[in-house]
């Protein structure tokens, strides 16, 4: 079913969902909404399953004309949503009507938004998952961002009831303009002794050079030891580690590559995940080194925190 025409698709508005599993050895990564809480969030509170197709919207967001009656929810960077003009909250549901316009201007806060539609955003499965990989031109909508003109089709028709849903203020992330990413040390950060210490303390800077293959950072050189390899043989990645490249400027791997050869210094946890997702070019970050145990116990905080969530949305 057709539900919405683009007219305006924004700096960088790709579908995405939780991400495709299963096939790193293939060398395809995960990809997926990189802000997989606020994903989440707005699929629950369109009455989806949480891992249905949302518009994973960055920095400027798209104007969409509704081409049927649906039930829309905006969750992540606050981006000043309107329907005809009128302003409508973010974290709840909005009914909006076949003709009316939504505009999602700019975040003011965060950096990237997700806009989920009862149903979910319906386009072919790509190895098990309907995300886009962008690098790769496959997934979502024909492998790419959406341009003007683009028509957004959704799955099946789920009514929600009356009144419309809202998440409780208690559970609305609040993003910081300063970041502190909490992080393990290593898998090589014995290739960096003398530099670990200062790594814990430095401010770094998130540049422009980002994207969902790694947000790159800006700040006093990291240094390998004295000889410390400044490569490694490739290996496989995960999310969060914390490359150093020859450069010395540190690198936060997102959701968009299978292997490196730079030494890692770091691992940001998953809990903290999302704070990159919404970190804007310039936003100063730090990193707080943690213990793998206090990893897991902030991990079960958040799947404690979604479990409460889902029991108050369903």
């Amino acid at each position: 079913m057709e539900i919405f025409t683009v007219k305006n698709p924004g700096a960088l508005t790709t579908i995405q969902d939780l991400g495709r599993f299963g096939f790193l050895e293939m060398g395809v990564p995960r990809s997926g909404a990189l802000d997989s809480f606020a994903c989440r969030v707005a699929n629950l509170l369109a009455g989806n399953p949480e891992n249905r197709a949302v518009l994973e919207i960055t920095i400027t967001g798209p104007t969409l004309v509704a081409m049927a009656e649906a039930e829309i929810a905006l969750t992540g960077a606050e981006m000043g949503m309107t329907v005809n003009s009128n302003p409508v909250g973010s974290w709840r549901t909005t009914r909006v009507q076949k003709g009316d316009i939504v505009r999602i201007p700019r975040a003011s806060s965060g950096c990237r938004a997700y806009l989920a539609v009862n149903g979910g955003f319906d386009v072919p499965l790509v190895m098990k998952s309907r995300s886009t990989f962008v690098r790769a031109d496959f997934g979502g909508l024909k492998g790419r961002g959406l341009v003007k003109g683009d028509l957004l089709k959704k799955g099946e028709d789920i009514v929600l009831p009356e009144p419309s849903r809202i998440l409780p203020a208690q559970f609305i992330p609040e993003y910081r303009k300063e970041i502190v990413l909490r992080a393990i040390p290593g898998p090589q950060d014995n290739f960096f002794r003398n530099a670990a210490d200062s790594f814990f303390t430095t401010r770094y800077e998130v540049t422009a050079q980002s994207d969902r293959m790694g947000c790159r950072l800006r700040g006093p050189l990291v240094e390998h030891d004295p000889g410390a390899p400044r490569s490694i043989i490739t290996e496989p990645v995960t999310p969060g580690n914390i490359q150093i490249p020859a450069d010395g400027q540190p690198i936060i791997l997102l959701v968009e590559q299978t292997t490196g050869g730079y030494s890692k210094i770091a691992t940001v946890i998953t809990a903290d995940m999302g704070g990159i997702a919404q970190a804007m070019p310039g936003s100063p970050v730090r990193f707080k080194r943690v213990s793998i145990e206090e990893a897991h116990r902030l991990y079960r905080e958040d799947e404690n925190r979604l479990q409460k969530i889902r029991k108050i949305l369903r």
